[in-house]
């Protein structure tokens, strides 16, 4: 199953992620279909950036967000 997820690249304790499309049997850091956004909390708000139309392409054809990422759409309005 294709999922939407969180990768994350940050150093210990700075965390920083990037949101992906992937398969659902790929590690949480390896390969991924395709890169649409990011979310960084460390900062005051926390920074979120993500491509609408990409995210609503993906949930068209399948592909199913995990909760955190679902929230943090609904948080910004793009569901």
């Amino acid at each position: 199953m294709v999922k939407i997820r969180l990768r994350r690249i940050g150093a210990k304790k700075d965390p920083f992620y990037r949101i992906v499309v992937a398969d659902s049997r790929y590690p949480r850091d390896g390969r991924f279909i395709e890169e649409i956004g990011y979310y960084d909390p460390t900062v005051e708000p926390a920074s979120f950036k993500v491509d609408a139309e990409k995210v609503r392409k993906w949930i068209s054809t399948g592909a199913q967000p995990t909760e955190t990422v679902k929230a943090l759409l609904k948080k910004n309005g793009v569901l």
